[in-house]
């Protein structure tokens, strides 16, 4: 009896699929759960794999074809390969080498057996991005040791051991884009006791598994795996070394080309080709593609949304700010003994903010669809940059908090944000946003709303300036202000209105105390 080979079931995002490569021809014998066929998405490359043994004995999708979730792609029915005895005796001996190797590749101990799982994601992240493995297969590790890390649009969640034991098999290799708690890797209790003959095996496994469907590029052989990641990154193959068995060029010696830069293909020249390709020169201008992050795709798209959906508009003003530093030279030694964090600006500015948008609602509001959102509570947002790209954990009910816990938690947002130890619940919520672009010497800008937020207020550098104070010129430190609102919610008015009020609590702190 023939038993189908179906495409996989797509996630509801990814409408279609395309038949990208078959790794077996019709009248070839299969295994189970050996690889048969891969379909390429707008966003992953899936494995099919052999629903049972046999003979794949009909395609139905022929590669480059457009296939939907769950089609019938192909057949495989009972029995053993047509062809000589010795076509027989040589692939069973070749599958018998594929069940030795992957056995060998097998963590030592066989203990309790486990599914390493993807985080439940919130319901704002329907997907994450496996970034990093930090274990191979067969190598030990001990409980709560981190495995991978999962890279989400908002912050990097880590994936920890279930126990003491080693890595049995890695189902979602990096770059992978999986799904909420979707399965990552098998993970045997008490392996790994034998690292290096672990790594070895896996190694031996990898090659026996990419037997049969090689390509031969110059006098270079690449497994299957590593061609597809060489189109990818569109390498030059003579520059790439082979670990592989007789020198064949794997799927690792591909990422670690990657990795280093060592196989970049040299850039096309307007001269007409020579019959043999001229060396790369020092100092020659090279180009480098990178695919973006998921957190700087994110952060994109919702930017370009914010400039497309809101009716922005910026308000600017200037503060003077002799009094907050005078305050702040007076009591930083004081404060930093007593609250054991030092006494900054932020928390000036996060409590004028918090002042101001008790005043004026309709800054700390939202708007969904045709509804505005009053919020009577202040989180605000504080623009922290990183390594990875900008990220805004919000500070809760600021008005209830101390100067001291502002500065406090945002010493512990930036630490943790270059660390990517930056959770979910951080990231979540905030009804208003504070960026300081003064931290990298920025005079004047203009902050873009962070939807569905209508307002964002823009610190900079303080600069000594001539004003004019009492009919007198003085130097004074001035600090320019921006406001970014949106005009659908905000009245002009009421946005001046709320700048002018920051400006008059920063400029006489003895307000914020008084509450005046």
């Amino acid at each position: 009896m023939a038993t189908d080979i179906k495409a996989p079931t797509f996630p509801e995002s990814v409408a279609e699929g395309t038949v990208a490569a078959w790794h077996k021809k019709p009248g070839d014998s299969v295994e189970r759960d050996e690889l048969i066929v891969e379909i390429e998405t707008d966003k992953v490359v899936l494995e099919v794999v052999a629903p049972e043994a046999g003979i794949l004995t009909d395609v139905m999708a022929e590669e480059g074809d457009t296939v939907e979730s769950e089609q019938v792609l192909g057949k495989i029915g009972e029995g053993s390969a047509s062809g000589d005895s010795g076509k027989k005796e040589e692939k069973s001996s070749d599958n018998a080498e594929k069940a030795e190797s992957k056995e060998a590749a097998k963590p030592a101990a066989g203990g309790k057996q486990h599914d390493v799982k993807a985080p439940s994601f919130p319901e704002s992240i329907q997907e994450g991005t496996v970034a990093t493995w930090h274990k191979k297969v067969g190598e030990a590790v001990k409980r709560d040791e981190v495995l991978a890390d999962i890279e989400t649009d908002k912050v990097v969640l880590e994936v920890v051991a279930p126990a003491d034991g080693a890595l049995a098999e890695i189902k979602a290799e990096e770059g992978s884009q999986v799904e909420s708690e979707a399965i990552l890797a098998t993970f045997v209790e008490g392996g790994g006791s034998d690292q290096a003959s672990a790594s070895s095996s896996s190694s031996a496994s990898n090659d026996a598994d990419d037997e049969g469907a090689d390509e031969k590029v110059g006098d270079k052989v690449l497994a299957p795996a590593a061609r597809k990641m060489v189109a990818e990154h569109d390498l030059d193959v003579s520059r790439i070394e082979g670990t592989g068995k007789g020198g064949r060029i794997l799927k690792e010696d591909v990422q670690k080309a990657v990795k280093d830069g060592s196989a970049r293909k040299a850039a096309k020249s307007s001269a007409p080709a020579k019959a043999a390709a001229a060396p790369a020169v020092a100092g020659e201008r090279e180009e480098k593609r990178v695919p973006m992050t998921r957190l700087r795709q994110t952060i994109a798209k919702r930017l370009v949304q914010a400039q497309q959906t809101a009716a922005m508009l910026t308000t600017y003003n200037e503060v003077d700010m002799t009094e907050i530093m005078a305050l702040r030279a007076q009591y930083k030694d004081t404060f930093q003994k007593t609250h054991d964090v030092k006494l900054g600006f932020m928390g000036f500015f996060v409590k004028a903010a918090s002042e101001a948008l008790k005043r004026f609602p309709d800054v700390n509001a939202s708007i969904d669809g045709t509804d505005i959102v009053y919020h009577g509570y202040q989180d605000i947002g504080v623009a922290v940059s990183t390594d990875r790209g900008l990220v805004v954990p919000v500070l809760r009910d600021t008005d209830s908090m101390k100067i001291a816990d502002v500065e406090r938690s945002i010493v512990d947002f930036g630490k943790r944000g270059r660390d990517g130890k930056l959770g979910m619940d951080d990231m979540i919520g905030g009804t208003f946003t504070i960026t300081n672009g003064g931290t990298f010497g920025s005079l004047m800008s203009t902050p873009i709303i962070n939807p569905p937020q209508t307002a964002i207020l823009g610190m900079h550098k303080i600069q000594d300036r001539p004003m004019a104070v009492n009919g007198k010129v003085e130097i004074r430190p001035m600090m320019y202000l921006a406001l970014s609102y949106d005009h659908r919610m905000i009245d002009g008015k009421d946005a001046v209105r709320f700048l002018v009020t920051i400006k008059e609590l920063l400029e006489d702190p003895a307000r914020l105390l008084l509450d005046v």
